[in-house]
């Protein structure tokens, strides 16, 4: 993971439209009523974890001399985590920068849901511990104050586009239950 990720992490709201259209004379139809992309709460959650944990596997594979593999940690993102992560990753390539080591993802606990939005949030202990970054220099990039084990809120949206129906749109620091430690 990146110094962004290993402090903090790297992150939408989806809108639809519905336009009715009437031809004179004709009464219009009901619009069809949404079904739930989820049928559980369970079921929101596990689709939101999956999501995580293929964001999360994705930033473990980045190679930042091969912007190719940022597509995938992109795939998994929407909104202002998306630009903040084609930012960063684009920055540490242009300045030479290496990342060694993988984020381990130590709990993820259903949060709340809002299913109006299907805005769905996670609490979430990710251990950077082995996570370095390096400048062209060798020299580290890494706090040496970070935390090992970081204490996320994770939000997943509704994506179309997404093998599991969801994006990651934001990642944040959360207090409180579930602690975090190593």
């Amino acid at each position: 993971m990146l110094p962004r990720l290993a402090s903090a992490a790297l992150a939408v709201v989806l809108a639809a439209g519905i336009a009715a259209g009437m031809v004179t004379g004709c009464s219009p139809e009901p619009a069809p009523e949404d079904s739930p992309a989820f049928a559980t709460e369970e079921e929101a959650f596990a689709a939101a974890e999956e999501t995580y944990r293929a964001y999360v596997d994705a930033l473990n594979q980045v190679d930042l001399s091969d912007p190719e593999t940022f597509e995938d940690v992109y795939a998994w993102t929407t909104g202002d985590l998306n630009a903040s992560d084609r930012k960063g990753l684009s920055k540490y390539h242009a300045d030479g920068s290496t990342v060694t080591g993988s984020s381990e993802i130590a709990l993820i606990e259903p949060g709340e849901i809002d299913h109006q939005t299907l805005n769905i949030q996670m609490s979430v202990c990710l251990d950077v511990s082995a996570v370095d970054v390096r400048d062209a220099s060798g020299a580290s990039l890494v706090s040496p104050d970070r935390t090992a084990v970081q204490s996320l809120t994770v939000t997943a949206v509704e994506g179309a586009q997404s093998p599991t129906g969801l994006l990651i749109s934001s990642i944040g620091p959360r207090e409180g239950q579930p602690t975090c430690s190593i």
